[in-house]
């Protein structure tokens, strides 16, 4: 993928079709060129009749205007292709589970991957739960375990409580379209602040009875080490429990 043809054309000749670049899996192209690139710097993007093509590959089918915004919105770019200090979503077909954060950390927007804290316990839960076994690791989590990774708002912040609820609004809207195409099994909101938010000021840690976008959505309580209140044995249950599915009634 994203190679480049190095063809040159005589004149009166035929080009090649470009390859092509099947949309379930440019969410994960893009990711792989955001984790090598610096914020500010660009990746190649043409839009020629309104097609997406990425470095030489057009992106099929062809995406409506908002639907190639989310793609770059998700993976971290600008609509120009400009890398953004933020994290890029680790998404695609057949996820177990879908996790969704409130927004990258400064921290984790330098690290690359999320829930970077050094007090935060989502990965120690992570792994004590089954989701996983490899630490700070959202590609192998992917890859290895069906596990995505997105977050409901995408601008990185020193603090969660910077956000607020209109973006928290805008952001539930581009993860309902992410759900909508990727179907996860079950979508794992990590923290109630964006979901109170976006979608229902009174829910309490657990399933969710209206689900999201069509699937299945567990909320869980915040995994920062500011949450002391709940331990690490909780988290994990609360993220086994998720992961096993909703029980029947």
């Amino acid at each position: 993928m994203l190679r480049d043809a190095g063809l040159r054309m005589r004149p009166g000749s035929v080009r090649p079709p470009l390859p092509s670049l099947p949309v379930a899996h440019a969410p994960l192209v893009l990711a792989r060129l955001h984790s090598f690139l610096d914020p500010g710097q660009r990746v190649e993007l043409q839009h020629p009749r309104g097609r997406l093509v990425i470095g030489g590959e057009v992106v099929e089918p062809a995406l409506s205007p908002v639907d190639r915004t989310n793609l770059l919105v998700g993976a971290g770019f600008s609509a120009t292709g400009q890398r953004l200090r933020t994290l890029a979503d680790s998404v695609g077909p057949n996820m177990r589970a879908l996790i969704c954060g409130l927004n990258p950390s400064l921290v984790a927007a330098s690290a690359g991957y999320g829930f970077a804290g050094p007090t935060n316990r989502f990965w120690k839960a992570s792994i004590a739960a089954g989701l996983t076994d490899r630490p700070r690791d959202p590609w192998w989590a992917f890859v290895a375990h069906g596990i995505g990774m997105t977050d409901l708002v995408k601008r990185a912040t020193p603090r969660s409580s910077e956000i607020d609820r209109e973006e928290y609004v805008e952001g539930a809207l581009r993860v309902a379209r992410l759900v909508t195409r990727y179907r996860p099994t079950v979508v794992v909101f990590v923290g109630l602040e964006g979901w109170r938010a976006a979608v229902d000021r009174r829910a309490a840690p657990g399933w969710q009875a209206a689900g999201f976008a069509g699937q299945p959505a567990y909320v869980l309580p915040s995994t920062s080490g500011l949450n002391a209140r709940v331990g690490l044995d909780e988290l994990a249950s609360h993220l086994r429990t998720a992961l096993n599915g909703r029980p029947e009634g």
